[in-house]
């Protein structure tokens, strides 16, 4: 008789959890894969260790530091698996890591664009960013895209956010913000129109984390920040009169799991006895792919 597998009960908790949270139905399951991606099994007695990693991307080294931190569950904003499979091998990086992830009974949990759309979710912590200094008060502020029909109950989600400011402000304020919002950037990247400068007054402002061109693209707002744009389509903004602000991409969105989703995740298991003292931790090992080098002073080491 084959024995029955069963998801570990811990693994079901920090599901209901995210799923509570950021319900995948505001996913737009189009082209997006969110879920339970990769499971892990019960053990025969007892329970997996109650440890949580939050991850932006699930790198070989990402995967790596969850084993070390005997993680049993991973959560990464981006699906790691994309398309389909047709093999699954030591020589493709992401198939390494279903194999090491496997190997150590670890579940992956990926709510991506779910993050995008939920009201209080991604897009709405980075408009958030105008709030420090005045700029906006959450009534000016409003969904670009609405993912499902009126009246189902999640009314106020949606993707990008559109922003209208209380009093004009200099785009070199804004650009602040988000540079120290976003973790203390040194450096982000800037389309203007041959009308603008550092000080032109910025009224609107249309927001959309990631590769968020496809949702701004036909937004009036004077400013759009996002967190990469096509050299294109960054020309076609400028064209039409919009500066663009761009942080690249994971920068636009990992700050979000330290400031928003460790806290409000651990907050959510602490209800429940069986989850209470949960280890929500957030990868130390998750960066940008890309660095920003200065040609007179590369680094050497």
């Amino acid at each position: 008789m084959v024995s029955q597998l069963q998801s570990p009960l811990f693994t079901q908790r920090v599901v209901e959890a995210m799923r509570t949270l950021y319900p995948e139905e505001l996913a737009d399951k189009s082209w997006d894969n969110v879920g339970l991606l990769q499971e892990n099994i019960a053990p025969t007695s007892g329970d997996v260790p109650h440890t949580v990693l939050l991850t932006n991307d699930l790198s070989i080294a990402v995967a790596e530091e969850a084993i070390r931190e005997k993680a049993s569950v991973i959560i990464s904003y981006h699906p790691f698996i994309f398309r389909g499979l047709k093999s699954v091998t030591l020589d493709d990086p992401q198939q390494r890591i279903i194999l090491q992830l496997a190997q150590h009974n670890i579940a992956v949990y990926c709510p991506h664009t779910a993050f995008d759309a939920a009201p209080g979710g991604l897009n709405d912590w980075l408009a958030d960013m105008l709030i420090p200094h005045g700029l906006y008060s959450r009534e000016h502020v409003q969904p670009i895209r609405t993912p499902l029909p009126e009246g189902v109950g999640f009314d106020e989600s949606g993707y990008g956010r559109f922003v209208v400011l209380k009093d004009p402000v200099p785009l070199a304020d804004i650009v602040r913000s988000y540079a120290k919002g976003l973790g203390g950037l040194k450096h982000v990247m800037v389309a203007l129109p041959k009308s603008y400068s550092p000080q032109t007054e910025i009224e609107t402002v249309a927001i959309c984390a990631g590769s968020g061109y496809d949702v701004v693209k036909d937004s009036q707002a004077d400013l759009i920040v996002t967190g990469e744009m096509s050299h294109h389509n960054a020309l076609r903004m400028t064209e039409l009169g919009q500066c663009v602000l761009t942080v690249f991409h994971s920068n636009s969105e990992r700050q979000f799991l330290k400031d928003k989703i460790q806290g409000q995740l651990q907050k959510y298991l602490e209800k429940n006895p069986f989850t209470r003292g949960t280890k929500v931790i957030v990868s130390e090992e998750d960066k940008d792919p890309f660095e920003i080098w200065d040609v007179d002073n590369i680094p050497s080491a």
